[in-house]
């Protein structure tokens, strides 16, 4: 569900950074035949009769032991796996060359025949599929779906000698579905023609025609006429209505209204110079022709990645909005995890118009969260509004605008995709961020991501459940990593499944906190718990540090977590931030 609502940026003080196949295995088959005529097995039979009995038995013997050898020997192993890696390979040539070679377009054949591995193929296809799914918040793919349907169909109604989908009218009924009506005669026989045929009565070979009202990428009104003039089945298109004419070649029969009246030849019509005067314009050659070549081409691909429109505007390119964008996560229970995606812009990114006295920016935002298999995971659409510090542009012009939302999710990668609007410019920006949503229900020793907040504090009662609270925190985070000297660095993350010490009941994990410079360590700081919420199921780490002893530069700051009474292993997590006069 998408959810609108209007709510306040915060405002926050600080600079800007630039920042297989598995075929079944082979069977093998050994066919032993022994093919003698009459007079040979007499003879046969006369020697075998000759020969000593001892003999016979022993011959007999070797034979059969020589023939059982030769059956119940197996293939050799390497040239098992040769025969599934070939059968693998050729799995995956005929998907381009076979399964879509109707409805890929030869830019996609190109590109699919450059691939070198499995999984550069695996993720085509995946690809090729998404992107012509017409509904992506569905698990299925109603498109592949239909279009596998369609193979099914036209080789069970289809076949001729020949797959039903290598036929004609299998390549039409693939490639642009069930067709609005069919005009069917099987057996041919007496046929008046209409008008735009000529008029008169002639007979002929069984023909169907079918009629398309509207397809994107065929046109309107679209007929195709396929005539079986072998009598096997095997209807062909055709682009001349005197090809299913039976009698065409038989003087004096099956003449047409002109023929009739002596105002054409036979031979006329034949050469394609009759006179007409009904012929529809889709009856013109040059139109059947372009008809017929659009039928068999790949059918357009109308759509695309969520969201894709804004990026494809061109006012995108002209004028860009850029922002930062960041994502965090956070146990919520065994099986579900808090993101919260945070977004932040320059206030000089944005356009402020004095409304009753005050400064403000109107901005659209619009996220959308996928799986990777393409399935919508969630969604979000907010209008926010940016308020100035009247009487200061300096002031403003180092100001940043945040807004903040979070989605419960399960474990897997994702991907979200991001679109900034400024209302009053037009100004556009897209972000897109692929990441991966932890399992924390296993009882291993875990944390949340770590994040350098521009402000960290208790959250007040009436904020419990607005943007920034985690935890009964409220944290911003500093997508920079720039504070100004004098500002402390506010520390926040979460410690999962620690071990309870059973004397002091008390978490036994040691956390410190260690800030280096050039990779010599200036500050090292001790966890001593004080006012942090204590249990095995989650400890929240929430600390200021000051920066007044910091000189100008870039700093790492590490955080190491060890767990005293496990044997689970110990994590440390790390983040740069740079401080500023």
């Amino acid at each position: 569900m998408v959810r609108s609502e209007r709510a306040s940026l915060n405002t926050i003080d600080h600079g800007r950074a630039a920042q297989p196949l598995h075929p079944d295995d082979a069977s093998f088959e050994l066919s032993i035949s022994f093919r003698r005529s009459r007079n040979e097995n007499q003879k046969d039979l006369e020697s075998i009769m000759k020969i000593p009995a001892s003999s016979t038995i022993l011959t007999a013997a070797l034979f059969f032991t020589a023939f059982t050898t030769v059956i119940a020997q197996p293939p050799e192993p390497d040239q098992k796996n040769r025969t599934q890696v070939q059968e693998a390979d050729k799995v995956y040539d005929d998907w381009i060359s076979e399964d879509v070679a109707y409805i890929a377009s030869k830019a996609e054949k190109e590109a699919y025949k450059k691939l070198a591995t499995r999984e550069e193929k695996e993720n085509f296809i995946a690809w090729f599929w998404h992107i012509r799914d017409p509904n992506p918040d569905t698990e299925e793919n109603e498109y592949r779906e239909e279009f596998y349907e369609r193979i099914a169909y036209a080789n069970e109604h289809f076949a001729s000698g020949i797959p039903g989908w290598k036929t004609d009218r299998g390549r039409i009924y693939i490639t642009w579905g069930k067709p609005d009506s069919v005009e069917s005669r099987p057996m041919g026989g007496a046929y008046n023609r209409p008008s735009w045929e000529g008029g008169g009565t002639t007979s002929t070979y069984p023909f169907e025609v079918w009629f398309y009202r509207n397809k994107d990428g065929l046109g309107t009104g679209i007929e195709f006429e396929f005539v079986d003039r072998s009598g096997t089945g095997e209807y062909r298109l055709s682009i001349n209505p005197n090809d299913k004419d039976a009698l065409l070649h038989i003087p004096g029969a099956g003449q047409t209204t002109n023929e009739l009246l002596g105002i054409e030849r036979r031979s006329d019509r034949i050469a394609g110079i009759g006179r007409n005067s009904f012929m529809r314009e889709q009856d013109s050659p040059f139109i059947k022709l372009e008809n017929i070549q659009k039928g068999l081409s790949p059918p357009p691909v109308r759509n695309s990645s969520p969201g894709s429109t804004v990026s494809e505007s061109p006012v995108i390119d002209n004028n860009p909005l850029e922002f930062d964008m960041r994502i965090d996560l956070f146990r919520q229970g065994d099986s579900q995890v808090v993101a919260t995606f945070t977004v932040v812009a320059d206030n000089t990114e944005l356009a402020f118009v004095d409304r009753g006295g005050v400064r403000t920016a109107r901005l659209n935002i619009l996220g959308h969260i996928t799986s990777v298999t393409s399935r919508t995971a969630g969604s979000f659409q907010d209008s926010v509004v940016a308020t100035e510090v009247s009487g200061d542009p300096v002031a403003n012009g180092n100001r940043k605008s945040v807004y903040q939302t979070a989605r419960t999710l399960t474990p897997g990668r994702y991907k979200v995709r991001v679109n900034l609007t400024d209302i009053e410019s037009g100004s556009k920006g897209v972000r897109e961020i692929g990441f991966e949503v932890p399992d924390y229900s296993t009882n291993e020793l875990s944390t949340s991501t770590l994040v350098l907040a521009s402000t960290l504090r208790e959250a007040e009662f009436s904020e419990t459940g607005s943007r920034f609270v985690i935890g009964g925190k409220k944290v911003i985070p500093n997508l920079t990593g720039i504070f100004k000297k004098g500002r402390d660095i506010g520390v926040y993350m979460q410690v999962y499944n620690a071990a309870i010490d059973q004397t002091t009941l008390k978490p036994s994990v040691d956390v410190v906190y260690s800030i280096s410079k050039d990779g010599r360590e200036i500050l090292r700081l001790e966890e001593d718990w004080q006012g942090l919420s204590e249990s095995a199921a989650r400890i929240t780490l929430a600390r200021l540090i000051p920066t007044s002893g910091l000189d100008p530069g870039l700093y790492q700051i590490k955080l190491a977590v060890t767990d005293r009474t496990s044997n689970k292993p110990g994590l440390a997590h790390s983040a740069e931030f740079t401080v500023i006069e």
